[in-house]
């Protein structure tokens, strides 16, 4: 009798000591704060570039820091970027990456690097491969029955518009120079103006005249001061009105259009003004080779010579 109790002693203990890592099904609410008193099975999970809008996360193209973290101390976990479950509704997505994470000391925040848009899963095959494409972040633990997922849509393109350029005499002296995009028969974005982004959404845009090329010694930041600048616009369309510029002079215009995941559309343009009128815009394409030491090269390539400068979807 005591060998049998001494048995059951010790297949009790077992039963404690694995129950850690056998998968459960949470109660209503567990994992996802509801239950006072309850701790969350499913981290939180957050993206150094994400943003939300309309109900949905939306993450910036390229690398990224994915940063999960536990309510309390939690190992092994492991992470995967892909699609949809596929063949495996429990277990590890069998078209995901896995991402290298790495714990803090007291194993509740989890961090690591992962290039959205560009990355191969397991087959070779690129993971969000047209823009604002939707996947998961998967996190996989002792404690989780099937995967925590969290969707996401990458955003990859920049914003773009249309910005004709128009110009008056000036009440005072010199030429009023108007930016402002044009009323357009096609969609374009999510405005029916040619002005917009088709996935994040549009955030802001500046733009600034320069009286030599901003880009002749650094690239990504003009190394010259602007002599005119719009005030910062905070949604289409483009408009924007810059009083009493001095005529008869060449000016470089740099337009700058950000969606709400921080990617970036610049127009560059040569302005050549008479003493009340536009001369000529010409805009010159922005593909610097890789190897280039300086960014002369951004004026080596005409793109087109008009009154206006950007470009519709």
């Amino acid at each position: 009798m005591k060998k049998l109790l001494l048995v059951l002693l010790v297949v009790a203990l077992a039963s404690f000591l694995f129950v850690g890592c056998l998968p459960t099904t949470p109660a209503e609410g567990e994992g996802e704060g509801e239950g006072e008193g309850e701790v969350a099975i499913c981290p939180t999970v957050a993206v150094t570039s994400q943003v939300a809008v309309g109900g949905k996360t939306y993450i910036k193209a390229g690398t990224q820091t994915i940063t999960v973290t536990f309510a309390v101390p939690t190992e092994p976990v492991s992470v995967f970027v892909g699609g949809a479950i596929k063949g495996n509704p429990e277990g590890v997505p069998v078209d995901a990456k896995e991402v290298v994470m790495y714990p803090d000391a007291d194993k509740k925040v989890y961090t690591g690097t992962y290039k959205f848009f560009g990355a191969k899963d397991s087959n070779g095959a690129v993971i969000n491969s047209t823009d604002c494409s939707e996947d998961y972040i998967y996190v996989l633990t002792c404690e989780t029955c099937a995967p925590c997922k969290y969707p996401y849509k990458v955003d990859n393109t920049g914003p773009a518009s249309k910005i004709d350029i128009t110009a008056k005499a000036c009440v005072c002296e010199g030429i009023d120079l108007t930016f402002k995009t044009p009323k357009s028969t096609t969609a374009c974005g999510v405005t029916t103006e040619c002005c917009g982004d088709k996935c994040s959404g549009f955030a802001s845009y500046t733009i600034d005249l320069y009286t030599s090329k901003p880009f002749d010694e650094c690239c990504d930041v003009p190394c010259a001061t602007p002599a005119y600048s719009c005030p910062a616009g905070v949604a289409c369309p483009v408009d924007c009105t810059l009083s009493c510029i001095t005529g008869g002079k060449t000016y470089y215009v740099v337009a700058d259009l950000l969606d709400n995941v921080g990617n970036r559309t610049r127009y560059v343009a040569e302005l050549v003004l008479d003493t009340d009128s536009i001369v000529s815009v010409t805009e010159y394409n922005l593909d610097t080779p890789a190897a280039a030491p300086v960014c002369v090269y951004l004026w080596d390539s005409i793109k087109d010579t008009d009154t206006a400068l950007g470009a519709c979807y």
